[in-house]
């Protein structure tokens, strides 16, 4: 079976919880957003998407995480430092959204106020 496309350049798998339990939720907006980050630094590599809470909790991932609701992704890309990204982000973005800096990826979510960190695991 072919993989279920959501917008020009991603797949709904690519967002599916990592532990298997099939869950593959994904707001809109979101996609939306890793569009908006594909066209302007290339293809975007999605580390996570959805989590259940099970995985959530197995992660790491905050208690009321925006994962666990299908508002979240971290991503990578190969062509562009994560700090780049963000500071695009940051100025494209600036009244909205969560943007956290790891050390090898970066976190989006599309939460109404803006939220920014570096986190240096």
């Amino acid at each position: 079976m072919a993989p279920t496309q959501i917008s020009p350049h991603f797949h709904r798998a690519e967002f599916a919880c990592r532990c298997g339990c099939g869950v593959d939720t994904v707001d809109v907006e979101l996609v939306e957003l890793l569009e908006a980050i594909r066209d302007r630094f290339g293809p975007v590599i999605i580390n996570s998407g959805y989590r259940c809470i099970n995985h959530n909790r197995r992660a790491g991932g905050a208690q009321k995480s925006y994962h666990t609701i299908g508002k979240a992704a971290d991503i990578r890309i190969k062509s562009t430092p994560l700090g780049e990204v963000a500071e695009w982000l940051n100025h494209a973005y600036p009244d909205c959204y969560g943007v956290i800096e790891y050390p090898d990826w970066l976190h989006v979510d599309v939460r109404s106020m803006p939220y920014r960190s570096k986190r240096h695991i």
